[in-house]
């Protein structure tokens, strides 16, 4: 595996691609991002040199589909086709993963990792590498789309301005599944709200403590609910709890562990 390589053919396939359109180029950054992401979680749980390069091949490869997604639909609806489908129809039904990876000694646990990251919840029966590389792409996966939820427009995001997220309610059964300690699934959502708060729910499906103590770290919880103007005073209070809340769970999800 050589890593640099696979990026200047990442780039290369790019070329296809309309890269100054703004949905397009978001997921070129969030690529990007995601391999960061990868690297540090590997790097804090001391994986292996060869371990770290698969990381950061998946990391870099786990999208691929949502680049022909847009092309084909403008569209990142699941529902139309889902991208993690698309993504291991592109690398392994054209056989373009021989183009990143000649080896075929790593195809099952690319596979199994890339088909996994798409799904709400991670099929418990796998073992050995093919549960860690699942484990660490829906990781890396989750700590950029903070990233994003921290830095790109709200409207962008979510269809309103934040005047307006701020002044809706939060419903019932999100707040409750929230402080349950429940990830959010997107069919439960009601208002733009809850949709905000199942992205902080996202720490609730984070496997390793690592990735936890980065989120802490960066104090991500408190920026995504600051980033608010909250003028629906219901909702400011219900934010609290949620706040509270995450900061009890990462710290007690990450004390006196390594890993």
């Amino acid at each position: 595996m050589d890593f640099t390589q696979a990026k200047k053919i990442f780039a290369g396939y790019l070329k296809q691609y309309d890269t100054k359109n703004e949905k397009i180029r978001l997921k070129i950054v969030h690529t990007y991002g995601v391999t960061d992401a990868a690297r540090l979680i590997s790097k804090g749980l001391g994986l292996s040199d060869e371990d770290t390069d698969l990381a950061l091949h998946i990391a870099l490869l786990h999208d691929i589909g949502r680049f022909e997604q847009l092309k084909r639909y403008d569209s990142f609806d699941d529902s139309i086709v889902p991208h993690a489908e698309l993504s291991l129809s592109i690398l392994f039904g054209d056989h373009l993963i021989r183009s990143f990876i000649p080896e075929r000694a790593y195809d099952s646990i690319i596979y199994t990792a890339i088909k996994n990251h798409g799904f709400y919840q991670m099929d418990n029966s796998l073992t050995g590498k093919e549960r860690l590389h699942s484990m660490l792409i829906r990781d890396a996966d989750k700590l950029d789309n903070f990233r994003v939820k921290e830095q790109d427009s709200i409207h962008a995001m979510l269809d309103v301005e934040a005047e307006e997220l701020g002044a809706e309610a939060i419903s019932d059964h999100i707040l409750t599944s929230f402080l349950n300690r429940c990830p959010i699934k997107n069919a439960d959502r009601v208002t733009h709200m809850d949709m905000w708060i199942s992205y902080l729910g996202y720490i609730y499906d984070l496997n390793f403590p690592e990735s936890r103590r980065i989120v802490a770290g960066r104090g991500t919880i408190d920026k995504l609910i600051d980033r608010v103007p909250y003028s629906n005073e219901a909702t400011r209070r219900k934010m609290e709890l949620i706040r509270q809340a995450a900061w009890n769970f990462l710290s007690e999800s990450t004390a006196g562990s390594s890993r």
